[in-house]
């Protein structure tokens, strides 16, 4: 995997405890791509130069091709990152 490092906009359900749970997200390159999370291999939290984050490693089928890739959730911005694809 290659790191991107890409902010996107997710679409996300969260349970009773507030641990989200991603469901699709929106990247914008050239052009803009939405791709739906077929499933949630792991989850892990991290903290990143001071920085708390859940880290979600998901695996999609992108353009045909089943692809693995890592998004992370920034828990004080609320910010979504496509961090490695």
């Amino acid at each position: 995997m290659k790191v991107v490092a890409k902010p996107i906009s997710m679409v996300a359900w969260f349970d009773a405890k507030g641990v989200p749970h991603p469901v699709r997200f929106k990247i914008e390159d050239e052009e803009e791509v939405v791709i739906k999370v077929g499933r949630v291999v792991t989850q892990d939290r991290e903290k990143f130069c001071g920085n708390h984050m859940l880290i979600f490693n998901c695996q999609s089928v992108i353009n045909g091709m089943e692809k693995m890739y890592q998004i992370k959730y920034e828990l004080s911005t609320c910010k979504w990152i496509l961090f490695k694809i």
